[in-house]
């Protein structure tokens, strides 16, 4: 088993409110900080009902502030919709305020849907076309500054603040090759070119100061349970989210549903498919074999489970399962 970490939606259920699930959010990371998972990182999303954690850097300070030894970071921050100096600044304070904890997960899609995208970026010539350019501002933001330098990150000049690049394509493995870092692939919700973008980020990858070697760490949906049954049910309400989302009417994170894999249409099960196909949903033992079998496909460095289950004690405790059959490993974090 190789070691794990954990992504965090801040799921919204329904009958819940953003307040309660940012406490959730706060909550599952104590818990997950004393069962030994080495990251929690939060997702920037916009305009989705289901998902509290907008203000990222906000809602990782909150985190913070709750948590004393586990790592925390975004996953990610999609850099086209902000200026690279004010993230710096955002992460600077987080890590001016908690050393040595904070890390930056980047991505270059808007997180949202094009209305939202006009709505954030004011500058409308800035796309996803400069993001390597604007992520090698970010980093030199985060170094020593050089004498004379008039531009700085206050706070965030000196500090070295890890930086992991994200990707559910190929364009994100050469980008991390070419700069030699981490490199973080959303297979928990899009699993296509998964292999095709470990193979190239391996083949390309330069050493940089931040890493020697290179260093793969892999979304993916677990949704664990004491039977096989009770984990199916659980999962469903993902299932529900994401047929919402994909077909355009996004909301709450819905109750689970009974037998909800027999009630879907032929479009439903090909969403589902194209979706979640790396998912890992069971018992302990069902869990355990899909754990191996992926590590073994993919050879990942380190695993990021996702699980955005309706009720939060149910969410607990699959992570609890999970770390149970993990037998909570600590090798050294990369960087």
């Amino acid at each position: 088993m190789v070691p794990l970490s954990v992504l965090d939606l801040s799921p919204i259920v329904e009958g819940g409110d953003a307040g309660q699930s940012l406490r959730n959010s706060l909550d599952l990371a104590r818990h997950v900080e004393r069962l030994g998972y080495r990251r929690f990182w939060m997702a920037e999303h916009h305009n989705l009902p289901g998902i509290a954690s907008a203000a990222t850097a906000v809602a990782l300070a909150h985190v913070a502030s709750g948590t004393s030894t586990i790592r925390l970071g975004a996953g990610g921050i999609m850099l086209p919709n902000h200026a690279p100096l004010i993230i710096a600044e955002q992460f600077g304070t987080l890590a001016a305020l908690h050393p040595g904890r904070i890390e930056l997960g980047l991505g270059r899609a808007p997180g949202s849907d094009q209305l939202t995208l006009r709505a954030m970026r004011r500058n409308l010539f800035a796309d996803e076309t400069q993001f390597p350019q604007d992520v090698v501002e970010l980093m030199a933001y985060f170094a020593e500054p050089e004498p004379g330098q008039r531009l700085q990150a206050v706070p965030g000049a000196g500090l070295e603040v890890p930086i992991w690049i994200l990707g559910s394509s190929l364009f994100g493995a050469q980008l991390a090759a070419i700069l030699g870092l981490p490199f973080a692939f959303a297979s928990h919700f899009a699993p296509a070119m998964m292999m095709q973008a470990i193979t190239i980020y391996h083949q390309r990858f330069q050493p940089s100061a931040q890493l020697a070697e290179p260093y793969v760490m892999l979304g993916v949906v677990v949704v664990a349970a004491e039977t096989d049954e009770e984990a199916r049910f659980l999962f469903s309400s993902l299932q529900q989210s994401t047929l919402n989302n994909r077909l355009g009417r996004p909301g709450r994170v819905p109750p689970p549903v009974k037998d909800f894999d027999k009630r879907l249409d032929p479009q439903a099960i090909a969403i589902l498919a194209d979706n979640q196909s790396q998912a890992i949903v069971g018992s302990s033992d069902t869990v355990r074999r899909g754990l191996a079998a992926f590590i073994g496909r993919t050879q990942a460095n380190e695993l990021m489970i996702t699980a955005n289950i309706f009720d939060h004690n149910k969410r607990k405790r699959s992570f609890e399962i999970v770390a149970e059959i993990a037998g909570l490993c600590a090798a050294a974090p990369p960087g």
